[in-house]
């Protein structure tokens, strides 16, 4: 009997085994592999079209002697995350606490705000994106009507990277679903507490509503910033030159241009290395300030 059993057990380990097999096999293959290759040939010269040659830490010298183009995209970048994730976080919570309301037609309008964020990476919206705001576009056609002259949204480096931000903000939808399952967490019992005690809505939101809110914030913020680092698509669209003067030249574009239009590979590799470290060290910071900040439930922080 216990033999049966043996065989029963390992028999539904295999049949468990066999079932995830495809995504073991593309995990090795597409993200594993990938992974340590891309180590490997960040110590390389690869042109793609020979063989690796190995070069130790040139590529990353390079990078940092000799590169001006490396400093000002992970320049732009990081420009670019202070602008579009604080915005995209803010703007996904006022318009969850705006939908958290009990009203006919309620889920309607919740599926088409999250819309954005399926629709928003792709080439077709930033194409529109890039004639909205042109000089003609209908941006300026509609602040003309109440007496604006007309502003040069992508052709001005001083407001062409907030331009391209808009976009990124736009695909808030993502955030907005966690945070309207966050709200719907919060226990009716401290907003009837809070009107007892003759507090505003705006003090209950920032006393009962923000704190209890602060996990599912952090995990936006970590999410968004990863996603606002490895931004590629709106921007090349929008000005594939990362013009002008190089102001909207995100390090996405920066990578794209080493590897697939300079064709060198390795010192492509050593750029998404570098990435990788960046993305890396942020997270960790935010994580651990989050011990400050970030309440639960429960009533404790997580050190």
């Amino acid at each position: 009997m216990q033999t049966v059993n043996r065989q029963k057990r390992i028999s539904g380990k295999y049949k468990g085994l066999l079932y995830i097999s495809p995504w073991i096999i593309g995990f090795l293959i597409f993200q594993l592999y990938p992974f340590f290759a891309s180590m490997y040939y960040s110590f390389t010269s690869f042109d793609l079209m020979s063989a690796p040659k190995w070069i130790g830490f040139d590529n990353y010298i390079t990078m940092f002697t000799k590169d001006d183009m490396f400093r000002q995209s992970l320049k732009v970048t990081l420009i670019y995350s202070l602008i579009a994730v604080p915005l995209k976080v803010s703007f996904a919570l006022l318009v969850a606490v705006i939908l958290n309301v009990k009203m006919r037609g309620v889920h309607f309008f919740r599926t088409v705000y999250y819309l954005p964020s399926i629709l928003g990476g792709s080439v077709a919206v930033a194409v529109l994106w890039r004639f909205l705001f042109m000089k003609e576009g209908i941006v300026n056609q509609m602040i003309s009507y109440v007496g604006i002259p007309a502003i040069d949204w992508l052709g001005n480096p001083h407001i062409a990277l907030f331009t391209i931000s808009t976009l990124a903000v736009w695909q808030f939808g993502s955030s907005m679903v966690l945070f309207l399952a966050g709200l719907k967490q919060v226990p009716g019992e401290l907003y009837e507490v809070g009107r007892v005690d003759g507090a505003s809505r705006i003090r209950m939101f920032f006393s009962v509503t923000l704190p209890l809110l602060t996990p599912i914030l952090l995990f936006n913020l970590i999410m968004q910033t990863v996603n606002a680092f490895q931004e590629f698509t709106g921007a090349f669209v929008i000005l594939p030159d990362g013009g002008p003067l190089k102001s909207t030249y995100l390090y996405g574009m920066k990578l794209y241009d080493e590897g697939f239009k300079f064709l060198k590979m390795g010192y492509a590799s050593a750029l998404s290395w570098i990435l990788f470290l960046i993305i890396f060290a942020i997270t960790a910071l935010v994580i651990k300030s989050s011990s400050y900040w970030t309440h639960y439930e429960d009533g404790g922080d997580r050190k």
